[in-house]
């Protein structure tokens, strides 16, 4: 007899997506799922939606306490061998369920992931399926998560629930970053993870709803965090290896580049304070971090001047060529000398 899977889906002011959520649940060609929607204070119709399924639910509602509050709640009322967590806007494909679950059991691992598709939904009304994200095997799936490497949704992923319950769970401080945190928390306590090479999982993508598009600052604050926790816990037990601090000050560089040249919600001046917050924050985790870029110049200026002084030329010369107001690079030019 298949063993139990319990589907965990938060929910929060989502009353145009959770219904496809849970037939796509209820779809599945694997017929032992228990699906439990933990309402989050919704204030919508969503409640009424997910209540009109009557037994096919198990639902409970609440105060808004966020989403991780409501993945860590619907863990406590499931029953499953095997967990599914599912966002309220997004959905899984028929044999999603079926064809992971083979794959827990054949390889006696953790947690499987496979690959994934963005849905986008336009301004306009029209939606349509990007391609394929491929995740790939990875040798060191810490390492992986460290670097902040091919990022998997919490849609594409299935966990054994002994692996979760040995767990502190989702950290209800995080607001932005919690998928990687959960990660990186069964990564370090020795969770086995195993890849399946197909795209079962389906990540929703509409309009400017989630923390990292709304709040960038935000978003680097909460993955600066997160590593901040893990590197720690990896000092105390002694794991903190070259390869786990390359890795970390790899993914430090690499979000501070994209908030400060990706962000336009915060002035220039600020952007720059806290981009060579970051830059000095890996190369604290790894003085010897350089970036590989193939620009002769940048590739000079870092071997002879070092990481600091090779990003000060290239952001001023970026700046220059948008015709970006010059203060912004004389504040880059005060702040650097304190990385």
């Amino acid at each position: 007899m298949e063993k139990l899977v319990s589907v965990i889906i938060p929910c929060f002011n989502a009353q145009k997506w959770v219904a496809e959520a849970i037939d796509s649940c209820l779809k599945q060609t694997y017929p032992q799922i228990e699906i439990i929607v933990i309402d989050d204070g919704s204030t919508d119709n969503s409640l009424e939606i997910v209540k009109s399924y009557k037994d096919k639910v198990i639902w409970e509602t609440g105060a808004n306490r966020g989403g991780n509050y409501a993945r860590n709640r619907g863990f406590t009322l499931s029953k499953g061998e095997y967990i599914q967590y599912l966002d309220a806007d997004d959905y899984l494909l028929p044999e999603k369920i079926e064809k992971q679950v083979q794959a827990l059991e054949a390889t006696k691992t953790d947690v499987v992931y496979g690959d994934w598709r963005y849905k986008k939904h336009l301004p306009n009304g029209n939606s349509f399926l990007e391609d394929i994200k491929t995740c790939g095997p990875k040798t060191d799936f810490l390492e992986s998560l460290l670097a902040n490497d091919r990022w998997v949704p919490p849609v594409a992923l299935l966990f054994t629930r002994d692996i979760i319950s040995r767990s502190s769970g989702w950290d209800e401080n995080f607001k932005a970053a919690q998928d990687r945190d959960f990660l990186l928390s069964l990564a370090i306590d020795g969770a086995k993870f195993t890849y399946q090479p197909i795209c079962h999982s389906i990540y929703r993508s509409h309009g400017k709803v989630t923390v990292s598009t709304t709040s960038k600052l935000h978003w680097l604050r909460s993955h600066c965090l997160v590593m901040e926790k893990a590197e720690k816990k990896l000092a105390q037990s002694g794991r903190l290896s070259l390869n786990y601090r390359q890795a970390l000050a790899k993914a430090y560089f690499e979000m501070g580049r994209e908030y400060l040249y990706g962000d336009s919600s915060n002035p220039e001046n600020s952007k720059c304070w806290h981009y060579l917050q970051v830059l000095k924050k890996s190369l604290s985790v790894y003085p010897e971090f350089q970036v590989t870029y193939r620009n002769i110049v940048y590739k000079l200026t870092q071997k002879y001047l070092g990481s600091s002084q090779s990003e000060l030329l290239a952001y001023v010369v970026t700046k220059v060529k948008k015709k970006i107001s010059p203060q912004a690079s004389e504040k880059f030019v005060q702040v650097q000398n304190s990385v």
